[in-house]
């Protein structure tokens, strides 16, 4: 996103000759007026444009709980800005002008933590459709499993049969899809840890 036509035409066609899809906007408001997430995506921005700045596109991108990381461009290079820049949640900063390969390996891995994160996020919301499938005694009973607990442990604590562990064990194995008790420590360990260009 860029106010200057031919520095966004330079970066469309950069971009394209390595076959990433790019959208160019030529103002803040109107990459937000038509953004719809449609996957993995980086946004690529000046941070000096009429009307909304770099840095206000990226408050706005957080009021909006708009989750994308972003690259900021700028002609001007002073520290100060490059620091508001990452504090506001900028991915990195490039100062123009910037070689091509420069761009494209920022964009990379801006790209490659988006995929991470989105994969993270699906993952921990697949988690917590699971999570919803136990019973609050079952529940119970699974938060005491991934601690170590023995059956009598958790009986003697819960004031229940040992033979009314084994079955909601056996339960919450099955709803969480675990094969040991491995697996259920494996699978509480991630649900606690919840974690295209645009030019």
């Amino acid at each position: 996103m860029d106010d200057d036509a031919a520095v966004r035409e330079s970066l469309v066609w950069l971009l394209g000759s390595v076959g990433l899809r790019t959208v160019a906007f030529d103002s803040a408001s109107a990459f937000l007026e038509t953004y719809e997430d449609e996957g993995v995506c980086c946004l690529v921005s000046d941070v000096r444009m009429p009307g909304m700045s770099g840095l206000e596109l990226q408050k706005a991108l957080i009021a909006q709980q708009l989750e994308m990381p972003v690259i900021l461009m700028t002609a001007f290079g002073d520290v100060s800005t490059a620091v508001k820049a990452m504090k506001a949640g900028a991915v990195d900063f490039i100062e123009k002008p910037y070689s091509n390969q420069d761009m494209l390996d920022l964009i990379n891995a801006a790209l490659l933590a988006d995929a991470a994160r989105r994969q993270s996020t699906a993952a921990a919301q697949e988690g917590a459709q699971m999570l919803a499938r136990l019973t609050p005694q079952e529940h119970r009973v699974f938060e005491r499993v991934v601690t170590g607990k023995s059956n009598r442990e958790i009986a003697s604590e819960m004031d229940i049969s040992v033979k009314t562990v084994e079955v909601h064990r056996a339960r919450v194995m099955r709803k969480l899809e675990a094969g040991s008790v491995a697996d259920l420590v494996r699978f509480h360990l991630s649900s606690s840890d919840e974690p295209s260009a645009n030019g």
